[in-house]
């Protein structure tokens, strides 16, 4: 067996040592499960609750001005009694044993001079059922003075026009493509977050593994058989797969929790949510009903063609190449901060300069979203310490072919430069012990030969 061969196998059995030790780990199989729990969760819990949480009120109306009389409609949680008693009886009968009202709505009778009109609750009325009232007075107030000026309500509705503004994208050549720009950004900013998290999640495991073996001193026993190079690369490697490994779980099995979730508590939601549309409108104007029901059609027809415009395919693609690319860059330098400590406490002057760029590209993704296209975006998404974040922030709206294979050959040649580099660091630092290291000691040992 060739050389090569006898080294290539060394790392693969140290990959699979990496790989099969972690997965093994209770940590990890809890982690695989509880995540997937955890995001489906997210997804349909806030909507549950939301839908579970909408308690019934039974609302007394006291109209004092009787303008606002006629304008509040039964909603699906909200029914109005107009009640031709004063504010004193009414909140006098309030805790009867026969009153049936959870709420009293006083109108008063100067509320044209900007008097305050007053909710009084039995139990606190959700934010929702507040604003729906608030929108009903201030329609009827609205109305009420068009109509003392001998304006015709008619056609002030007709005058009202809502728009939806569209967004397309006109390329040098062939048609325009209809996007969305809030789809878009919702994509690349969660794909730069996903390789954000992963990548010091695992990047720290591969510091902290390296720490734990060369303080056990179990590292000199290793090393007798392979060389720390590749130590170093199975390391990597192996933690590598076993993020990706965790990541392909995680989504396939949100994918399912999430889909039983909806199937079983939110099969109504969408013609609850249309009913509730139709109902929490003002019904006094119909034509804003009408408009705002096509608006809302057309915002969520706007909204799947814009994901359908999102090639998933090849941002999966991209999301594993920069996820991998940005592991493997970081997981080097994180492994080589690893050799050369011996402790926790002297882990944070090193892992500075190394969590820097991800921050700042963390950072530097949120203002890119509002200009993909801006010399700081192209720079960003070039530069390879934080062009895995900000290349996959930009990748939704659409990046020329050329800046795309420049930054991905860029990332691929820092990878193997910094891998060089931290090799040497590596080779020394994992086998000495007791001294503290300081950047100085760590250039020397860069400059060592052989």
């Amino acid at each position: 067996m060739s050389r090569k061969a006898k080294s290539m196998s060394k790392i693969i059995i140290i990959i699979q040592r990496e790989y099969l030790s972690r997965v093994k780990k209770k940590s990890f199989i809890i982690m695989t499960i509880l995540g997937p729990i955890l995001f489906s969760a997210l997804m349909i819990v806030p909507i549950w609750l939301s839908m579970q949480g909408e308690s019934q009120h039974f609302v007394e109306v006291i109209d004092e001005s009787k303008i606002v009389m006629g304008y509040l409609k039964d909603s699906k949680n909200i029914h109005y009694d107009y009640a031709d008693v004063s504010l004193a009886d009414a909140q006098k009968n309030f805790y009867k044993k026969d009153s049936i009202y959870t709420d009293i709505l006083y109108i008063p009778y100067n509320i044209l001079n900007r008097a305050a009109p007053t909710i009084f609750y039995k139990s606190n009325p959700a934010i929702g059922a507040q604003e729906y009232m608030r929108s009903a007075i201030e329609t009827a107030l609205y109305e009420h003075q068009l109509e003392d000026d001998s304006i015709d309500m008619k056609k002030v509705d007709a005058a009202h026009i809502s728009i939806n503004m569209l967004t397309k994208k006109q390329p040098e050549h062939g048609d325009a493509e209809n996007t969305n720009t809030g789809v878009n950004m919702a994509v690349g900013f969660g794909a730069g977050i996903l390789i954000y998290i992963f990548i010091f999640l695992y990047g720290v495991q591969v510091m902290q593994g390296v720490i734990e073996e060369k303080t056990s001193r179990i590292v000199e026993v290793i090393i007798s058989s392979v060389k720390p190079f590749q130590l170093m690369m199975g390391k990597i490697v192996g933690i590598a797969m076993v993020g990706l490994t965790q990541f392909i779980l995680w989504v396939a099995l949100t994918m399912i929790l999430a889909g039983i979730g909806q199937a079983t508590f939110l099969k109504d939601f969408t013609e609850q949510k249309n009913t509730a549309l139709q109902q929490n409108v003002v019904p006094s104007m119909p034509n804003q009903i009408h408009t705002q029901a096509n608006i809302t059609s057309s915002e969520t027809a706007d909204l799947i063609k814009g994901l359908q415009h999102i090639n998933f395919v090849q941002m999966l693609f991209y999301f594993l190449f920069y996820f991998l690319g940005g592991y493997l860059l970081y997981s080097a330098m994180f492994a080589a901060v690893g050799s050369a400590i011996d402790s926790e406490a002297d882990k944070q002057q090193f892992m500075m300069p190394i969590t820097i760029p991800l921050v700042i590209s963390f950072i530097a993704a949120q203002f890119i979203m509002q200009n993909p296209e801006s010399p700081l975006a192209f720079w960003f998404s070039i530069i390879p310490f934080t062009s895995p974040i900000v290349m996959m922030v930009r990748l939704p709206f659409g990046v020329p072919v050329w800046e795309l294979a420049l930054s991905m050959a860029l990332l691929v040649a820092a990878f193997v430069f910094m891998t060089w580099l931290a090799g040497k660091i590596y080779r020394t630092g994992i086998l000495m012990y007791g001294k503290k290291v300081s950047y100085k000691e760590l250039w020397k040992w860069l400059r060592y030969s052989g």
